[in-house]
């Protein structure tokens, strides 16, 4: 009996793994021309080889034509985490001291596309560990190469 329970969990769960689909990622919507989202909503980004998808409840947003898309790009937003060190360093002041030694970083990528007379764009947070996967789906159904903004310089 154990032999049968272990033969069909070692088949089930590898499978049950690979359902999930690996091109819809959580994002938070940052801002940007979208009217039906507000920012700060969680949504789910889906993107495939033709459209990139931006949807909320189970409801789409809008779809984006993959070669519409102008321009990616990347940035982060890092700051010391002070707030939560002085809440620390009532309880103890060396672990206070300490947390506010650390940092916090947000990854933040922006889109922007041209469908004829159609044109917009959004910010969106990404979670530290799957920012890079977007940034690598983005670049390749779009062929367009990541604009890191940390890297661009303003001229007056």
């Amino acid at each position: 009996m154990q032999r049968l329970v272990v033969l069909l969990l070692s088949f089930f769960i590898p499978v049950s793994a690979f359902a999930a689909d690996a091109n819809n990622y959580k994002i938070t919507y940052d801002g940007g021309s979208l009217q039906n989202i507000k920012s700060g909503n969680n949504a789910v980004l889906v993107i495939d080889p033709q459209n990139i998808h931006l949807e909320r409840d189970k409801a789409e947003i809008i779809s984006i034509p993959a070669a519409s898309i102008t321009e990616i790009t990347y940035g982060q937003d890092v700051h010391r985490r002070i707030g939560a060190a002085i809440g620390l360093a009532v309880v103890s002041f060396g672990v206070g001291g300490l947390m506010a030694l650390t940092k916090s970083k947000k990854h933040f990528v922006g889109v922007t596309w041209a469908d004829g007379e159609k044109k917009g764009g959004f910010a969106m947070q990404c979670d530290k560990n799957e920012y890079r996967g977007i940034l690598a789906a983005l670049q390749g159904v779009s062929g367009k190469k990541v604009v890191d903004s940390e890297a661009m310089t303003v001229k007056n």
